[in-house]
């Protein structure tokens, strides 16, 4: 008997009624408590589909209980949907309680309500320990068991329950196996997808077009695009949605040719087969041929509008996407974090802010995606203020405990010069993943707090987090900044040794800093030197910083060289060797550099800030006076 559900008190009975009791009841009438037995079933499933669960087990207890009348099995599920529309786990435990107390016989349709009801509860525990003691179970009993795990997340649960429905002989149908299918996904496993695509086979449900589409997409999403494709070749009837699995999974491989090629050939195509081939062209880049299928299709949903916003602006073209999402018909959240993305992947920091601002006066509700592309825009403008009142957004969206939006506010307080505040939201979240340590240790490095940074590293591999290449950059920073030069060879060399990670020129240009800081030109020139990586501008402009600090006059005008062929337009090194030289008192030299300034056309790069007034972000640069206000500015 399942009498867990009564939390482990003696006395059933009493407590059951006492339970039925609770509720106050006062809008029953007469025939409402008729005492024929049918009747009285029948008002209370009337009772529950209007939603009135109360009086339903008004009925059940003081009407029945007490003259005896029996209720069936419909009655008892109709008691059970309505617990469940309430998400009331506390009222279904008491009409489950009810059903064992009364010796009611539970045929496979309540069986399963139980079940269910458990299940979509969030009880998955409760819900499997009632399967295990239904006396009679069929397929639909272990599909929504199998469902309820997958969706909960507990992929491995969820073949095991499949695995016992084997065992007791009850054959899957094509709900049981799309359910494994997706189990198989979430468990990422080649291996396990395969072993579940042979015993579709044995099941005979290899031909159901339904079943075929889950695995196509679950090859496809596992990362085995040939076994999807061989699948595809080999079915004998392909509808639209089996079409489209395909053409979406050469979308994600980023196979546009694949993907264009048999979505022409697709006998009939509908909108979301239209929408997978424009997202497959925008996605990898391919704008003009996604704008042409874009401007092709018979109708457009806000999933393709969206696709093209998203397209044109993650390939810089901010102009075009922020045009289509002013005439897009009709707007929804994503359609905004497209475009609130796309100005901050494109360093436009005030429009993200200013666009995300609309957004709420509109009315329209962030998710956590909106907050993770408008606090980088703060962090990046340093604007505190702003960057605080979005997290009393991000609080009153209770989306605080978000890991990404928690690493987000994190990275933003620490660019904002407020460490402790850092430190305090990291502490806060729940769990911290790659991008919150890193964003912390990097933040602690920014500030030349480089112990803390050193220390909160071996904490986070101590944690079994994996760093990545930021999280070196971090490393490496502070250890330039500390001085601690056989520190970050040691820490260079564990990139590639201990975590697979290649350096990149980031990271080489850290090492350049960290030899040049300690004053060890020649050792960090012959570092460049070695590079297997071609050195840019900013490798050699690290370098020329190091020869300012130290005086090196000789290989500054190498480096400068350097740089010259390599950015002749950019005026930092212009400036740098001019600074140099005028540090020692080389008036001439200095002379000479500038007028190669101006005989090249080469203009130095304003200074550029941010005032913050009203709510509003101003953008202001030296020299100029193009703005309102000048002088209070």
């Amino acid at each position: 008997m399942f009498y867990i559900i009564l939390d482990g008190l003696k006395k059933k009975k009493t407590l059951i009624r006492s339970g039925f009791l609770f509720y106050t009841v006062k809008s029953l009438t007469p025939q409402q408590l008729h005492t024929n037995t049918q009747n009285i079933c029948e008002n209370v499933r009337a009772l529950c589909k209007q939603g009135q669960l109360a009086e339903a087990l008004y009925v059940l207890h003081n009407v029945m209980d007490k003259r005896a009348i029996q209720p069936d099995s419909y009655a008892y599920s109709s008691l059970l949907q309505a617990s469940l529309r309430l998400k009331s786990i506390t009222q279904a435990k008491i009409i489950h309680a009810h059903l064992i107390l009364t010796g009611i016989r539970i045929d496979i349709y309540l069986g399963n309500q139980i079940v269910t009801t458990y299940a979509k509860c969030g009880r998955l525990a409760d819900a499997h320990r009632v399967l295990t003691q239904l006396p009679l179970v069929d397929e639909v009993s272990f599909t929504v068991m199998v469902s309820a795990y997958t969706k909960q997340g507990y992929a491995l649960e969820a073949l095991k329950v499949f695995c016992e429905m084997q065992r007791v002989g009850i054959r899957p149908d094509s709900f049981t196996l799309s359910a494994v299918l997706s189990a198989c996904i979430k468990m990422a496993s080649l291996q396990l997808g395969r072993e579940v695509h042979e015993n579709i086979i044995r099941s005979g449900y290899q031909s159901d077009v339904f079943v075929g589409s889950g695995l196509v997409d679950m090859y496809v999403k596992i990362g085995s695009i040939e076994d999807a494709r061989k699948l595809f070749d080999k079915m004998p009837e392909r509808d639209v949605v089996f079409w489209t699995s395909m053409i979406a999974g050469y979308a994600r491989e980023g196979d546009v040719d694949k993907a264009s090629k048999l979505f022409e050939k697709m006998p009939e195509k509908n909108v979301v087969s239209w929408t997978a081939i424009v997202v497959a062209c925008a996605r990898g880049g391919y704008l003009e041929e996604a704008r042409e299928l874009f401007e092709r299709m018979p109708e457009r949903n806000v999933v393709s509008w969206n696709a093209m916003i998203s397209g044109y602006a993650q390939n810089g073209r901010v102009g075009i996407a922020l045009d289509l999402f002013w005439k897009m018909p009709e707007r929804n959240v994503v359609s905004w974090n497209a475009m609130i993305a796309g100005y901050e992947q494109n360093g436009c920091f005030v429009e993200a802010v200013e666009l995300f601002k609309q957004m709420v006066s509109r009315g329209v509700k962030s998710d956590p995606d909106t907050f993770a592309s408008v606090i980088p825009a703060c962090a990046q403008l340093a604007s505190l203020q702003q960057g605080k009142e979005i997290h009393e957004d991000v609080i009153r969206s209770g989306f605080q405990f978000d890991e990404f939006v928690g690493s987000a506010l994190v990275d933003m307080y620490a660019k904002s010069g407020c460490i402790k505040d850092a430190r305090k939201m990291f502490d806060k979240m729940p769990r911290q993943n790659r991008v919150s340590w890193t964003a912390m240790i990097v933040g602690y490095a920014m500030h030349g707090s480089n112990e803390e940074a050193l220390h909160l590293f071996e904490q986070m591999q101590g944690s079994g987090t994996k760093p990545n290449g930021v999280t070196f950059v971090g490393v490496l920073s502070a250890c330039c900044h500390a001085g601690l030069v056989d520190n970050g060879w040691q820490y260079f060399n564990s990139m590639s040794k201990d975590y697979g990670i290649e350096p990149r020129l980031e990271h080489y240009c850290c090492m350049v800093d960290l030899l040049g800081r300690a004053g060890h030109l020649e050792e960090a020139k012959h570092f460049i030197h070695e590079m297997p990586l071609k050195p840019n501008a900013s490798v050699w402009v690290t370098l020329l910083g190091a020869c300012r600090v130290h005086n090196n006059i000789k290989l500054a005008e190498y480096v400068a060289k350097k740089l010259t062929d390599l950015d002749p337009m950019n005026s930092t090194h212009y400036v740098l060797l001019s600074n140099i030289y005028g540090a020692v008192g080389r008036w001439d030299d200095m002379e000479k550099v500038r007028n190669l300034m101006k005989d090249k056309g080469v203009k130095k790069v304003p200074g550029c800030s941010w005032i913050e007034i009203k709510d509003k972000l101003f953008p202001f640069f030296v020299g100029h006076t193009s703005y309102s206000q000048p002088e209070e500015i």
